[in-house]
């Protein structure tokens, strides 16, 4: 059950402490507190509660901000409520009225609340949030005298489109190793069948499991062992394998119910036929390569993408597509496949369209964007693609084309930052969701954290700005001694302008 919940104070004044005391409103969890939307999604959160029975659950509100601080902080699920609990400032960002020393709600409840809350609700969001601002900046920077209907038409602005690869956290995968964690398993739901089975006359199967991890560590200990040994050592666990699913369906037919394994073992199993049979066909036609390969057992939807970057050909996570414009970056397409990303091109330029009512003035972009489709469709919509053009380069090129695609790839910089601050400083680097809805969540969430940083550096610098602060600006004064000689570089005073 849902209930519609109430308004979260319109500033910091009106929550209450126990000491009397009020909340500054300078505070940076109480300015995003003003940017985070609560009634405007929480119709789209609460059909995620169809019935009017059992207890009211945690308002959209409370469940975004938990997810906005855990990220924001890069704390654990147990961390983040302790930090709700001790934080009064936190719990006015999560919508409640006032201080409590009670645990708002259950850790556990975090992974319902990234279940519940979608990529795509967290997107909407996020895009909400940033067009608000932008426009707001816009009609603050306008100038005072209305331009003409001619010039509201032109293009403005510089769009910057990437792709970029979330890792999961899982093992670096190897065919060897995957095949003797999927003999386990198989191993160990053999025994739960065994023990279901009414009558157990029959001999329990023979697994070799002692002898199959002896042979896995043969080759696994060594340091560069060679190709045939591995494959040999493939075959064997194969084998294995193949024997022990055999005993599985004897067991079933023998009456043993499936219903004695758990969802996730169920899941398991499913998951384990499969990769027997992508490896057997690996191994029959001598390939390093299949469609929708399985690289992990927990989270079979992973699939390997290749990159080509340096140190890492190949990267196991989603593959996300993102726009980046006015210093804020947004998640447009987010697939656990690879996918070619030219093809999102004209979406991305549309959507910047949406946002800002006009067109960029140009768009900044890798190689692969360059089509032949791309640079017509751009040329018709009056925008200017980065790069070269097509076909064989000119014996001679001027200094102004040298200097703007130079220009070019240092504005395009800056979503390669982006993409740094969401490895380096948030969890794009490493994903420790396990399923694929929950993992698309704390994506979408890293995304909505960079942007709101990014409005509270504006804010910080405008605040600046009216109070008339600058940063300090050092300079070096040289100091002649009295023969006119100066000093050495030791001897130089550093003085504060």
């Amino acid at each position: 059950m849902y209930r519609k919940a109430e308004l979260a104070p319109l500033t910091p004044l009106d929550f209450e402490l126990t000491n009397g005391s009020k909340l500054s409103p300078d505070n940076r969890w109480v300015k995003m507190a003003q940017l985070i939307p609560g009634s405007e999604f929480e119709s789209e959160y609460a059909e995620n509660f169809p019935t009017e029975m059992g207890a009211p659950a945690k308002s959209f509100r409370m469940a975004l901000g938990a997810l906005i601080i855990k990220e924001k902080l890069l704390i654990s699920d147990r961390e983040t409520v302790e930090q709700i609990r001790e934080n009064p400032y936190l719990q006015y960002f999560i919508g409640q009225l006032s201080y409590s020393n009670e645990l708002p709600f259950d850790p556990s409840l975090l992974v319902h609340f990234r279940q519940r809350i979608s990529g795509n609700l967290i997107n909407k969001v996020n895009e909400g949030i940033a067009c608000e601002n932008t426009r707001t900046r816009r009609r603050q920077t306008r100038k005072k005298k209305d331009s003409d209907a001619k010039n509201e038409s032109q293009n403005r602005g510089k769009l910057l489109v990437d792709v970029t690869c979330a890792p999961a956290d899982i093992t670096y995968p190897t065919d060897l190793g995957l095949l003797n964690l999927a003999r386990v398993h198989t191993e160990k739901i053999i025994d739960i069948l065994y023990k279901s089975l009414k009558n157990k006359a029959k001999k329990k199967p023979r697994t070799y499991r002692n002898l199959a991890r002896k042979d896995y560590l043969a080759v696994a200990k060594q340091r560069r062992p060679t190709q045939n040994k591995k494959r040999q050592a493939i075959k064997k666990q194969l084998q294995y394998i193949k024997r022990n699913l055999a005993h599985i369906g004897q067991l079933i037919e023998s009456g043993a119910t499936l219903k004695s394994l758990n969802k996730k073992q169920y899941k398991t199993l499913l998951v384990l036929t499969e990769v027997y049979r992508q490896q057997q066909w690996l191994f029959d036609n001598n390939k390093q390569s299949i469609e929708q390969r399985i690289v992990s057992l927990s989270q079979p939807h992973i699939r390997p993408i290749v990159r080509g970057k340096a140190g890492k050909k190949v990267e196991f996570g989603a593959k996300l597509s993102a726009s980046c414009f006015e210093g804020y970056v947004f998640l447009d397409r987010m697939s656990w496949d690879s996918f070619n990303e030219s093809g999102d091109l004209k979406a991305q330029v549309e959507a910047y369209h949406r946002f800002t009512g006009y067109y960029p003035e140009s768009v900044h972009a890798d190689r692969i964007y360059r089509t032949r489709e791309n640079r017509a469709w751009c040329k018709e919509k009056g925008i200017r693609i980065s790069g070269p053009p097509l076909g064989r380069p000119p014996a001679t090129v001027s200094k102004e084309k040298k200097k703007q695609a130079l220009s070019d790839e240092r504005i395009r910089n800056a979503i390669e930052g982006k993409f740094g601050q969401g490895k380096r400083r948030f969890s794009l680097n490493r994903v420790m969701a396990k399923l694929d809805n929950t993992s698309e969540t704390v994506i979408a969430i890293t995304f909505l954290v960079m942007n709101l940083s990014t409005w509270l550096r504006q804010v910080f610098c405008v605040f600046l700005c009216r109070s008339g602060k600058t940063t300090p600006v050092f300079r070096l004064k040289i100091i002649s001694n009295y023969s006119g000689r100066k000093l050495t570089p030791e001897k130089l005073i550093l003085n504060r302008a």
